[in-house]
């Protein structure tokens, strides 16, 4: 039987924020952005969770709810170096971690026993060791598999730990909120409650078939979480290991709407090293570039062009995506967001390289010298000239390159 771990750091970001300025403490803060932005909210202190305001939250409408907070755009460096830091200690309790994001991750504690005490105790050393490292508090749920250790820790919030015991998961599950299931979200909790499933415990009861005829695989997957199981969904394979990406994208929503198309194409070419660092990251080579469009009115488009020879560079990526953009874009209307988007992955082979001259060699050598000073100075140190003019403050919340722990699977070229 397995003991799993997750450890969720206590309004991270706000935290963080906290240690260099200590003035924050206690008070309603808001990491995003500034409340006359168009963004949304990344985190929120508890003082300003009291008045509603919660992550994904426009951050105007965060104002609206709490006109008091403090709105601080946030510091993602920082917030990289101390996820770097807990990752440290979260490696000296065990081999097996997974960093599911910048502040939580599972931790496969099984076996430790002997070295760290059963698992209980383990939880509190683990609990002081990144309170003295960071000086940053974080909740930890225990349990046998992931899907109960994430709503564990999420009940022991905060700065608290909760054990669900080994064979009292359905028993501890039953009476909890069905949306307390990571993956349901307010559509499934609302087409759940039409079936009469308002508490975990009334997915248990139900017939399989039923809960597949009306909801498919998820439906499957649903009875299984009922009885505490990593029934797929969310947590498919094993803690560690390591998985590509299907698709990788970054998109940009603009303050003010905006014709002007030296500003949507350096913007564009700034979400294309973007997306092209993080190709590279995963040792991936991508097939097809799809740009997307929101225009004022909320209308979107996605128009999409498959290359002859996959690519990882920067300078691909920004010619494609510039091409869609001048064939598709409407002249007559603003444009309120923009991003790219890569797939269809493949490993790219030497002798198509070979074919261009030795032009994608020469860029891949450039940008790989550009990679390491990015990893050692800031993902802001080195940018290409064409996305200049389009650089926009990195979004908090954001699944930027180079986070700790995060290593993908990578392709030998």
């Amino acid at each position: 039987m397995k003991t799993i771990f997750h450890v969720d750091m206590d309004a991270f970001f706000v935290s963080v924020e906290e240690l260099y300025d200590p003035s924050l403490r206690g008070k309603p803060v808001v990491v995003g952005g500034k409340s006359t932005e168009r963004g949304v909210v990344s985190a929120a202190s508890y003082e300003a969770r009291k008045f509603g305001v919660h992550s994904a939250m426009p951050l105007r409408t965060a104002y609206q709810h709490c006109p008091q907070a403090i709105f601080v755009e946030g510091h993602p460096e920082r917030y990289r170096e101390y996820s770097g830091r807990v990752f440290e200690i979260l490696n000296q309790f065990t081999p097996v971690v997974e960093m599911a994001s910048i502040d939580e991750a599972y931790l496969d504690m099984t076996g430790t026993e002997r070295l760290l005490g059963p698992p209980l105790l383990a939880a509190h050393k683990l609990h002081e060791a990144i309170k003295k490292a960071t000086d940053l508090n974080c909740s930890i749920g225990i349990a046998t598999s992931r899907l109960v250790a994430k709503i564990a820790s999420d009940q022991a919030k905060r700065n608290g730990i909760l054990h669900v015991l080994p064979g009292l998961e359905s028993r501890y599950l039953a009476p909890l909120e069905v949306k307390r299931i990571p993956g349901v979200g307010k559509v499934m909790e609302k087409n759940l409650h039409g079936i009469g499933v308002r508490r975990i415990g009334d997915l248990s009861v139900l017939d399989e078939k039923q809960l597949t005829g009306r909801f498919g695989k998820w439906g499957l997957s649903l009875a299984g979480k009922s009885q505490g199981l990593d029934a797929g969904g969310w947590f498919s394979g094993e803690i560690g290991e390591k998985a590509n990406p299907k698709s990788i994208s970054h998109e940009h929503t603009f303050n003010e709407d905006t014709r002007d198309a030296e500003r949507l194409e350096a913007t564009l070419a700034h979400l294309a090293e973007k997306v092209a660092r993080r190709l590279r990251e995963h040792g991936l080579h991508a097939r097809t570039i799809q740009l997307k469009l929101r225009y004022s009115d909320f209308t979107t488009i996605t128009r999409a062009h498959s290359l002859a020879t996959p690519t990882q560079l920067d300078i691909d990526l920004i010619e494609q995506s510039r091409s869609l953009l001048h064939a598709n874009r409407d002249r007559a209307q603003a444009v309120r967001l923009i991003g790219i988007q890569a797939t269809g992955f493949e490993q790219a082979t030497g002798q198509l390289e070979l074919m261009d001259g030795g032009r994608s060699e020469r860029w891949r050598q450039a940008l790989g010298a550009a990679d390491k000073l990015r990893d050692k100075y800031g993902e802001s140190a080195v940018a290409l000239g064409a996305g200049l003019r389009g650089k926009f403050r990195e979004r908090v919340h954001e699944n930027p390159a180079a986070l700790p722990g995060k290593e993908p699977k990578r392709k030998t070229d």
